[in-house]
């Protein structure tokens, strides 16, 4: 990318070492400088009040604002230094071509903000676009674009027009270089670089730009004024107005463009305009938006299954055997079951829980194994395609020989100025700051206790949780036994279901308010660790944030899958916790139907709770700062103030995006056996969280700086990880947590009966106990008619002599678990191996076009330095002939080198 002495010049002095280059800058600083003092005093000529509110010209209305810039005047003792940083800043960026015109503070809507507009020139531009190694147009591409499908004329109402979609032509491109303009398709020199292009241009110089030399330190970027607030913001500037096109001379609005065809919620059937997204926010936020969409279309399968197998269980509830028996007053009516919790709990008949047994078999039948097994291989087919798009994203969005962005890699502010030691770079022969290890180890102590202490108090408070379902669960059934009007809700608010509800929303809450004190201590520990760039700053803030969501969101769900009501020991011979509280039982049909109850409030109240706070919270800071700022309402509210007004997306925006749906991809994958509308729910969420984030982004938000990206980054190891862990998990909820497997046991080795194999289920899977044997404090008062009550579990009767120990169906049924964990798990890698090898990670067709383009990219090259040879060398016909048989020889060299590649 560039020359190296240049980049190296570049971030330490922030000025042009090439000689060529310092004539031109000398050139356009002189211009600059002559046209800035003309403007300046002819500025009556330009009179404020005559200028467009949209306008995003300078005030001769030719030069582009690519940047805009805001300071408030500060009373402060260290005002004097701050103004000193903004001029000498100032005055390195006209030194470096760029030009700038500053908008007096009596001129702003608040009369208290400065605005910088910084326009780039046409010298800085191409020169700063060969540094960043920007590709642009040489050709149109001879390439035709994916032929339509019999199933795309099917789909013809979810298409945008194509000149939304396609906005600009395929090209062939080449890295653009400033000796070679007359390579490139340049038409008009004021639009050939588009507008994202123009700020990633300006904030690379900005980020580079010194601004003085403070305790003996040379002090540089515009990241590091923004953190002492030397600036209050930095900005590219909106392209209009997001609810009408621009007029002229402004170029045409594609704010207003995405506005229209992309962030309202009456398009939210239709596909997004991806290119053009790209285009005007950059690569980085647009794979976000190709991602979302992708994972939305993926999810579209699943749901279409996962509503199946519901309505399996819909349609099947009416004809279970086990619901059956369960809710005839002659079989379930007769079995008088153990009380669920000491002295207060009286017994209960098993038929009053006819309608919970008739729930849980919605989501507990035999499509469950089957849904758990189809979702294994969907994971695995969405991360292997999502492979595929992001290659063939990588080839449309011309980042095949991307680079990692140098922003990323910069050294942040924060750590030069902790810095107290220098050490020799290896690469650039340069002398860089350098932090030993030693000075970091404390604070990486300090951040690993405070993410386990965080952890822990996420545990603890699940354990409160606990220990709330338990003290409640008497105070519930009690008070139904008690009052005789609660004796038709009984019927379908069991204590059971009630303590569930209850707990889930009380686990909801903790859940949000953990989270919010979490984020803002995980990002000041984080800094606290001193990371040496952004990129190890994002990486050891994603890593921290993950791991506690995923304890938080995830540990209550864990719990009643794998935990609850499989440690409760037997009447008589109960386990306590903390030597007071009896453990929590599962209802007779299983736990799972808590675990969907569990799911659906987490999932959906976290959805429904981020949507609106995405919504609402940059709509009400965005009205209250307009609400204070229009205090001269005579004065034009120009497009720079507009913008400055709005909310800013901030550097970790995207972070908090894809950490939000990694969580919803969670919900959908790990626990998806116990809730087969978890996809449904997902899929309306996704189509809903598309057109949000949309909206805030062209409506509430400043722009961003464009940046470029060619995958989500550390993300997709993190999917992969979670899509491993969801065999597993979703293996043991099939066999521990559902009541698949035991039934299975009895169909073929206990059932007596031929005709109807089922019957006799119920009473199988419940063990005897005989009353007398209560200890005095656990058994309920007052004298009963019967001698034993019926508890969950496979034991010996009273009267054997190995009474209360595990009987052999109990051992049958573990092993039977314990084979179909074994069986499922090996099954599901089996086919996710044979389906990630057989899926290739770059389709076909795509290596063609890559190949086709370098191709063609080599000979228009080759084509253009033979014509320039051509005209270098004049008549000489000998010369000639020899330089064109070396250039035709290197062309036939790459051609083969293309192929073999």
């Amino acid at each position: 990318m560039g020359d190296p002495d240049l980049l190296e010049v570049l971030a330490e002095e922030g000025e042009i070492a090439n000689k060529d280059i310092d004539y031109s800058f000398q050139m356009s600083e002189s211009l600059s400088s002559r046209e800035t003092s003309f403007l300046i005093n002819e500025e009556t000529m330009f009179q404020k009040n005559q200028q467009s509110k949209d306008s995003i010209f300078f005030r001769d209305g030719i030069r582009q604002i690519d940047f805009v810039l805001s300071y408030v005047d500060d009373i402060k003792k260290d005002a004097e230094l701050k103004a000193e940083r903004r001029k000498e800043f100032e005055n390195n960026l006209r030194k470096t071509g760029l030009e700038l015109e500053i908008e007096d503070k009596r001129d702003s809507e608040d009369g208290r903000t400065y605005f910088v507009k910084i326009h780039a020139p046409w010298e800085v531009l191409v020169t700063y676009a060969e540094v960043l190694g920007i590709k642009m147009p040489i050709k149109e591409s001879d390439i035709p674009r994916p032929k339509h499908t019999p199933i795309s004329y099917v789909l013809g109402p979810v298409r945008l027009p194509q000149n939304v979609k396609y906005p600009h032509p395929e090209y062939f491109t080449a890295q653009f270089s400033r000796h070679r303009q007359e390579l490139f398709l340049i038409e008009d020199q004021a639009t050939f670089f588009p507008s994202s292009s123009r700020n990633r241009i300006v904030y690379y110089i900005l980020s580079r730009c010194p601004f003085g030399i403070e305790d003996g330190k040379k002090r540089f970027g515009i990241e590091r004024l923004l953190t002492s607030n030397t600036y209050s913001s930095a900005y590219p500037l909106h392209d209009g107005q997001y609810w009408k096109p621009s007029e002229p001379p402004n170029p045409t609005n594609e704010r207003y463009i995405l506005h229209k065809n992309w962030a309202r919620f009456s398009y939210f059937y239709k596909e997004q305009p991806l290119d053009l997204i790209k285009n005007y926010y950059g690569e980085k936020i647009g794979i976000y938006f190709v991602f979302l969409g992708y994972y939305t279309e993926m999810l579209f399968f699943a749901a279409v299954v996962g509503l199946a197998c519901f309505i399996y269980g819909l349609l099947s509830m009416e004809h279970n055997t086990s619901s059956t028996e369960i809710c005839d007053p002659e079989i379930g009516g007769q079995m008088i079951m153990c009380p669920l919790c000491d002295q207060v709990c009286d017994y209960w008949r098993l038929n009053s829980t006819c309608l919970a047994s008739k729930f849980s078999h919605l989501f507990d039948n035999e499509s469950t194994v089957f849904f758990a097994i189809f979702m294994g291989i969907w994971v695995t087919l969405f991360l292997e395609f999502w492979k595929q798009r992001q290659a063939r994203l990588e080839y449309e969005w011309d980042l095949v020989d991307f680079e990692e962005e140098q922003q990323q890699l910069q050294l942040r502010p924060e750590f030069e100025a902790m810095c107290k030691h220098r050490k020799l770079n290896a690469v650039t022969k340069e002398m860089e700051p350098y932090m030993p290890l030693y000075t970091r180890i404390p604070w990486y102590f300090l951040s690993g206790a405070t993410v386990t202490l965080w952890m822990s108090l996420v545990v603890a408070s699940m354990v409160a949780v606990i220990v709330y379902r338990l003290s409640v669960f008497a105070t519930f059934a009690s008070f139904m036994e008690s009052d005789a009007s609660l004796k038709q809700v009984k019927s379908f608010l069991t204590p059971q279901i009630a303590t569930s509800l209850t707990g889930s929303c009380l686990n909801f809450i903790v859940i949000l308010i953990l989270n919010f004190f979490y984020e803002k201590i995980s990002a000041w520990i984080t800094k606290m660790e001193i990371p040496r760039t952004y990129q190890e700053y994002e990486s050891s803030l994603t890593l921290k944030m993950f791991l506690f969501q995923f304890v938080n969101f995830y540990s209550a769900c864990f719990y009643v899958a794998f935990f609850k009501g499989k440690f409760v020991g037997y009447p008589g011979g109960y386990t306590y916790l903390f030597n007071e509280w009896r453990g929590e039982e599962c209802d007779p049909g299983g736990c799972l139907i808590e675990l969907t109850t569990q799911l659906t409030i987490i999932m959906t109240g976290k959805q429904i709770f981020g949507n609106i706070k995405e919504a609402i919270y940059p709509l009400a800071l965005n009205w209250w700062r307009r609400r204070k700022a229009r205090t001269n309402s005579e004065k034009l509210y120009s497009r720079w103030e507009q913008d400055h007004d709005l909310e800013s997306f901030g550097p970790l925006g995207l972070f908090y995006e894809y950490l939000e749906t990694v969580i919803q991809f969670g919900f959908v994958t790990l626990f998806v056996a116990s809730f087969p509308l978890a996809p449904l729910l997902a899929l309306i969420n996704n189509i809903v969280e598309i057109r949000v984030d949309a909206w805030k982004l062209t409506t509430q938000y400043r722009r961003t700086v464009a940046s470029k990206a060619h995958s989500i980054g550390v993300w997709q190891d993190i999917l992969y990880g979670m899509a491993v862990l969801s065999v597993a998990t979703n293996a043991f909820i099939v066999a521990f947590t559902s009541d698949i497997i035991p039934r299975l046991v009895y169909y073929y080795a206990y059932s007596t009966n031929a005709t109807q194999p089922m019957r006799g289920y119920v009473n199988n899977s419940l063990s005897v106990f005989l009353i007398a044997d209560f200890p005095n404090h656990t058994a309920p008062s007052g004298k009963r008619d019967f001698i034993t009550c019926r508890y969950r579990d496979y034991r010996h009767p009273p009267d054997d002599e190995n009474k209360y120990f595990h009987n052999m169906q109990f051992w049958h049924v573990l092993a039977a678990k314990m084979t179909f964990i074994i069986v499922m798990e090996h099954v599901v890698f089996l086919v996710k191996f044979l389906l990630a090898w057989m899926i290739p990670d770059v389709p076909k067709h795509v290596v063609e076009r890559i190949k086709r383009e370098k191709l063609m990219t080599i000979k228009i090259l080759h084509d253009f330095e033979l014509n320039k040879l051509k005209e270098n060398l004049g008549i000489n016909s000998d010369e000639l002939a020899k330089h064109v048989m070396i250039e035709e020889n290197k062309a036939q060299l790459a051609k083969s080198t293309v192929y073999s590649s």
